[in-house]
């Protein structure tokens, strides 16, 4: 089949690969000034600031009016900190403080590193409700269970964002919150009713478009109260209905990552793309591991066959890619640059909780270097298997000889944690946990150490779920590398709780 030349263009401006490396690969810069209009960055492309700088510099030396985005959340989903760990906490933490301004003053610290990173679309923040605790892919991604809370820090988070000259995107639509599958694996089902979901997931997304948010990412949902074949991303009941008709959005709709099996474990990378542009997105995200240029290929040359079979129609196409262009074209009137560099800090600071119980006087702040014992829990694919975490870390450096013990699932079954009580044996015991309440593993962990060892103080650093576990339960609402800083303070009597 004979492609046009215009139809192959239409199709590169609305695509954003990824690509692997440092430095941006011939094909990326080959394809970027023959049209490609954007790219997608991942943390394997991160390595340091200046890098990160030269690296979206080489790529606008191909085509200076590009897109290059960034899943930059904060906390658990970082790109920029994934080495280090984050230095300001995530959703979950600023919706425990609940104090709007807070929230703006994180939204636009992030947006002036990326800025100058050369990054101009951010692919946050997470607008989902999180109203189901079990959620394995939301979390602590999420403001919060409350849709009127969540609702108004996705707003200062945006008008953070979008004040230092970085645009937006609120994700997932329309809420990937009340679901107890990972969409990275397979299809999440929505079923509630339409009247729920105008109560609960859509709220935070009309406060999105109300402060003028400048994108909005499509969740790989089926959502059957609209449409009960196919997932959110492909649906044009979704997209164009309810998204453009009835909420009023016309900024720039963005997939999620079109490789996730939820979409092309079904439709395959090229089908789903064609489809979702079919739908009413604007622009193809294609990340994880299909980052080459025969992926891209596939993907341009199945939406430019599927306008020539009329799955999908020129006009839709070229809408799709004037959108792409005017965001790559818009400019906001940048933050000062000057801010406060603590405010991560102070955030995670103000996000502890700290719950006493009966015989804990004695117990804090800790009057020897202690023994920690971190149970850690497979992580869902949007965060970085190599981030550090914890509390050990941090602990170890105010309260020298601090020792550490990290245990896993299988580790954790054949011993390990009587052998690490005999390592706290005359010392105090920290046994930190994420999101204990989903994994019964580290509840049979915790509850064993805390039968022999009654006066162990739990770090919760993932959703809390019970408090009344340990002499003192210390629930920091996430695991960001200050988060872990701000509960070694508590527990050295260096931050009052």
């Amino acid at each position: 089949m004979k492609r046009s030349p215009g139809l192959l263009r239409l199709a590169d401006t609305v695509l954003l690969p990824g690509f692997v490396g440092t430095n941006a690969p011939d094909w990326v810069r080959r394809r970027l000034a023959d049209g490609l209009a954007g790219v997608v960055l991942f943390s394997r492309n991160v390595d340091t600031p200046a890098q990160l700088a030269g690296l979206t510099a080489a790529l606008r030396a191909e085509n200076p009016d590009i897109l290059v985005g960034i899943d930059e959340e904060a906390g658990e989903v970082t790109r920029l900190e994934a080495r280090t760990g984050s230095s300001r906490p995530g959703n979950y933490a600023l919706g425990v403080v609940d104090d709007e301004e807070l929230t703006e003053q994180v939204g636009r610290d992030i947006g002036r590193d990326l800025r100058a990173a050369g990054v101009n679309i951010d692919f946050a923040p997470a607008a989902d409700v999180n109203s189901n605790p079990d959620n394995p892919v939301i979390g602590l991604r999420s403001f919060g269970a409350d849709p009127l809370l969540v609702a108004r820090h996705t707003a200062a988070w945006i008008r953070g964002l979008q004040s230092a000259g970085v645009a937006a995107c609120a994700k997932h639509f329309p809420g990937h919150g009340d679901t107890s599958v990972d969409s990275h694996h397979s299809v999440p089902r929505v079923t509630v009713s339409r009247e729920e979901l105008a109560e609960v997931e859509l709220w935070p997304f009309r406060s999105a478009i109300r402060e003028g948010v400048r994108a909005i990412m499509t969740g790989h949902l089926l959502v059957t109260a609209y449409d009960s074949d196919l997932p959110a991303t492909l649906s044009p009941r979704i997209l164009t209905d309810l998204l453009r008709t009835e909420l009023g959005f016309d900024g720039l709709v963005v997939t999620d990552g079109i490789e996730m099996a939820a979409v092309a474990g079904v439709y395959g990378l090229g089908g789903a793309s064609a489809l979702a542009i079919a739908a009413g997105a604007d622009s193809i995200c294609v990340g994880g591991e299909n980052s080459d240029e025969a992926t891209v290929e596939l993907i341009r040359n199945t939406i430019v066959d599927a306008v020539a079979e009329g799955k999908l129609t020129e006009d839709r196409l070229a809408e799709a890619a004037v959108r792409v262009r005017a965001l790559a074209s818009w400019q906001a009137g940048a933050a000062d640059a000057a801010g406060s560099r603590e405010i991560g800090l102070a955030a995670a600071r103000r996000a502890v909780r700290v719950t006493r119980h009966p015989g804990a006087a004695a117990v804090l702040p800790l009057a020897a270097a202690p023994h920690v014992v971190e149970l850690a829990p497979e992580t869902n694919l949007a965060i970085d298997k190599g981030m550090p975490w914890g509390t050990g870390e941090p602990l170890s450096k105010l309260l020298p000889g601090t020792t550490v013990t990290r245990l896993r699932e299988p580790e954790a079954m054949d011993g390990a944690p009587d052998r690490a009580l005999g390592d706290a044996a005359d010392r105090p015991l920290v046994i930190v946990v994420r999101d204990a309440h989903r994994h019964p593993w580290q509840m049979h962990v915790l509850e064993r150490m805390l039968s022999v060892r009654p006066d162990g103080v739990v770090v919760e650093m993932g959703l809390p779920g019970r408090t009344d576990l340990g002499a003192v339960h210390i629930a920091t609402h996430g695991s960001a590398r200050v988060c872990g800083q701000a509960a070694a303070e508590i527990l050295t009597g260096l931050q009052e709780e």
